[in-house]
C-alpha cells in the first residue's frame, strides 16, 4: 500500500506528462509519406469507384495543404 491517497491509478493517468512530440520536419516527412500512399491508391482504383476518388483527392489536397503550411513554403 505504498501508493498516496488520492492518485489515480497507472491506467486512469493523463499521456500529457510523456509527451512525444515532432519537429515540424519530422511532421513533414510523415505528411510526405502518406501523400505518396494516397497518389499510389488513386492510381489503383478502377472507374468505377469515384465515391473512393472524390474522397481521396480531397484527402491529398488537405495532406498536400498541411504539408505546406508546416514548412511555410
Amino acid at each position: 500500500m505504498s501508493e498516496r491517497v488520492g492518485r489515480l491509478p497507472e491506467s486512469e493517468r493523463s499521456d500529457w506528462t510523456e509527451l512525444d512530440l515532432l519537429t515540424r520536419e519530422e511532421a513533414h516527412g510523415r505528411l510526405v509519406e502518406e501523400i505518396e500512399v494516397v497518389r499510389n491508391r488513386l492510381g489503383e482504383l478502377g472507374e468505377g469507384d469515384a465515391a473512393e476518388r472524390d474522397l481521396l483527392d480531397s484527402r491529398l489536397r488537405a495532406l498536400r495543404s498541411a504539408a505546406s503550411d508546416l514548412l511555410g513554403s
